[in-house]
């Protein structure tokens, strides 16, 4: 056996080692991988309204008005919303929107701009 260690691509623990000739597990989290389908699946595959990837970093453009919980108005299509992070969950992107603060959005509402 190897005495190389990779980074889990679940957790991101550096000390995941080798169980055989081509799989590896994570002593911290147990997850268990084989590196050579993780770098092919490798990142958080996010598509837009229109089946665009988006990425970190990207701008977006709100499609339909979107009603705000304790917020007296809704964040109105067509708002532009700068330097987008992905996230898992129902809400897959974490933003800024002026006059609204930080949020979470789902993908399904948004077009890359």
């Amino acid at each position: 056996m190897s005495e190389e260690m990779k980074q889990c691509p679940k957790c991101n623990s550096p000390y995941g080692y080798a169980m055989g000739e081509e799989t590896y597990a994570c002593p911290e989290c147990g997850n268990e991988w084989n590196p050579n389908e993780v770098e092919e699946e490798a990142g958080l595959k996010v598509l837009d309204a229109n089946g665009n990837v988006l990425q970190d970093g990207d701008s977006v453009v709100v499609i339909k008005d979107l009603p705000v919980k304790g917020a007296p108005k809704p964040v109105k299509a067509g708002t532009k919303v700068k330097n987008i992070r992905l996230t898992d969950g129902d809400h897959n992107i974490d933003c800024k929107i002026d006059g609204f603060g930080s949020m979470g959005l789902k993908s399904e509402f948004v077009r890359k701009a």
